[in-house]
């Protein structure tokens, strides 16, 4: 299986979660796991799996994770695995009131990465994850890092 994990990371919580995928779904000669800006579209031929990942920033994805997403070809997809996730901070019972409407309505960056590499022809098989930071700048829940290696076992098994 080939696989790539293209990330994109604020403040270090998205970069572990991308590698702890990465890890998840092979060994390193099978899988690569790179920042947004390190990606190249020619790491897209001949893929199984792509996973793409962002920091949810005002509720989408970060620039550099839209603009690798832009330039990724119509149709170039075809017969991938692909799936998206984030970091993003929780809805508990002590978020602001308006920010609970601004994520119900806004929702997270996940979801519409997902979509987009599937209207590029990726196969959405497993949905799109959301993995929860404590506080604006972190760190990881405890527990999240196991949580993306199941969800990424769960794409390679695909």
């Amino acid at each position: 299986m080939k696989a790539l994990v293209v990330y994109d990371s604020v403040f270090g919580n998205t970069e572990k979660v991308a590698k702890a995928i990465g890890e998840a779904l092979g060994p390193p000669e099978e899988v690569t796991t790179a920042p947004v800006g390190e990606a190249r579209q020619e790491q897209l031929s001949g893929l199984d799996v792509l996973v793409v990942g962002s920091p949810t920033r005002a509720f989408k994805c970060t620039p550099g994770i839209t603009g690798f997403l832009k330039r990724i070809p119509a149709g170039s997809l075809k017969g991938v695995q692909v799936s998206a996730f984030d970091t993003r901070i929780p809805v508990t019972g002590k978020t602001p009131g308006f920010l609970k409407v601004m994520i119900k309505l806004f929702g997270y960056a996940a979801e519409p990465m997902a979509k987009t590499l599937q209207k590029k022809g990726g196969n959405l098989k497993v949905a799109a994850g959301g993995f929860i930071v404590e506080g604006t700048e972190g760190p990881l829940k405890e527990g999240e890092l196991e949580r993306a290696a199941e969800w990424a076992k769960e794409l390679a098994a695909y």
